[in-house]
């Protein structure tokens, strides 16, 4: 594995942060009219998925053909309690989530990252593409929050209002 992918990985970690950054409870929990996640919600589906996922590749890299048991994002969405969560707390563990994942992700050999698990809804899947999918997941919900956060600044007018 390319030591920069790993970089990436973490990196994302202080995207995160910095993508909230002076944001107000309120426009972290200003609901969009067209019923589409918060800010907010953007942010924790963001920790749950990161946690999940370096689970996963953690278990790629250490058991053989792990089983990947996939999880419905919309459920963990409405769990009680998640809109008391502090946004900043959130963004604060995805990032050291990041770091201490890639602590070991650095030191595994390169044959891990050719090792793979199953997972329950999309099949094979390897630690490569792991590591990459959650790179891009990371980029994926960026733009949509970057465009939220511009929505709820009121920096952008936005005749279409964002979606996730």
């Amino acid at each position: 594995m390319n030591p920069t992918r790993i970089d990436v990985y973490v990196a994302g970690g202080s995207r995160l942060v910095r993508s909230i950054q002076d944001l107000t409870h309120e426009q972290l929990h200003a609901q969009p009219p067209d019923g589409s996640w918060t800010i907010h919600q953007i942010v924790t589906h963001m920790l749950d998925s990161d946690l999940i996922g370096s689970d996963r590749m953690k278990r790629i890299a250490c058991m053989d053909r792990p089983l990947l048991v996939g999880y419905d994002e919309n459920g963990f969405s409405h769990l009680p309690g998640r809109s008391e969560l502090n946004a900043f707390t959130v963004c604060d563990l995805f990032q050291k989530n990041r770091q201490l994942s890639a602590t070991i992700f650095y030191r595994l050999p390169d044959s891990a990252w050719e090792r793979v698990g199953i997972h329950t809804e999309t099949g094979m899947v390897s630690l490569e593409q792991m590591l990459e999918k959650y790179i891009h997941h990371l980029d994926h919900h960026l733009e949509f929050l970057e465009r939220k956060r511009s929505w709820v600044t009121g920096q952008a007018d936005l005749t279409a209002p964002p979606t996730v």
